[in-house]
């Protein structure tokens, strides 16, 4: 009974480490880095992986490489919303738009997509509803441009050159170069816009939440509809996101912290 429990645990443990490894890789990784990295024998981590994939936690790219699957992306959502910090990040969010006046929340990468994971509206009778949960493009909003801008050059070209690029607005960059001219100039400034090239007639910008190695994990937007404000008018409270991403950052930190 007692090797038996060894063995189980073994098992549960190597597949911890294979989901804890694809959901870090800054690229997909193929079976036999994970055997190298994890120190697991081939045959183990093929059985292990084929039933990850099975169950939909893991799924395989179309170069035969490991990236988390829709089951994985749930449960990285669900420990966000049930975060012991969701009342701070809400309290962050709701002073920020208060000071605003505007749409505030967070969007982060999925894909090709952005998910709108959490967000505080204004009172206005006039805004734009775009409800927790929503998808939206990475190449037309402020947010999705951001994120394009911080992945490394191939990669981000890769992704350019697959994606449809369609006109949903008056102002969408269809054109690959001129949509990659734009995301050089967020890269320098780390500083996403949206200026009618999602919807017609709304304007938002975002600004990165990094995590505890400085990389973008999720973007801080705000978004307003152009008769209340231009792009110009949200862009004069780049310092207020900035500082309210910095605090949202370090909530990130504090939950990935072990407890004492």
């Amino acid at each position: 009974m007692t090797a038996q429990r060894r063995a189980k645990g073994s098992t549960i443990t190597r597949v911890l480490d294979i989901i804890d490894a694809v959901s870090r890789a800054e690229r997909p990784m193929s079976p036999t880095e994970l055997s190298f990295i994890l120190d697991i024998p081939k045959p183990s981590i093929h059985r292990l992986l084929q039933q990850l994939e099975a169950d939909n936690y893991l799924q395989t790219n179309m170069r035969g490489l490991l990236v988390p699957g829709d089951k994985m992306h749930s449960i990285a959502l669900g420990v966000l919303h049930s975060s012991r910090y969701k009342a701070l990040r809400q309290a962050i969010l709701k002073n920020l738009a208060k000071k605003i006046g505007e749409t505030c929340g967070i969007a982060i990468p999925d894909g090709t997509d952005m998910i709108y994971y959490d967000r505080v509206q204004t009172n206005w009778p006039l805004r734009i509803y775009l409800p927790v949960g929503s998808h939206t493009p990475v190449w037309c909003t402020a947010s999705g441009k951001l994120y394009l801008s911080s992945l490394p050059k191939e990669r981000r070209h890769r992704i350019i050159q697959n994606l449809s690029l369609d006109k949903l607005a008056r102002n969408t960059l269809i054109d690959p170069e001129s949509l990659e001219k734009e995301l050089l100039h967020i890269q320098a400034n780390e500083l996403g816009i949206d200026n009618e090239e999602f919807v017609d007639g709304m304007v938002a910008c975002s600004v990165p939440i990094k995590d505890q190695d400085g990389k973008l994990f999720a973007c801080l937007f705000t978004h307003a509809p152009l008769i209340r404000k231009t792009l110009d008018d949200l862009l004069t409270f780049e310092p207020m996101l900035r500082q309210a991403a910095i605090e949202l950052g370090e909530l990130l930190k504090e939950q990935d912290a072990p407890e004492h």
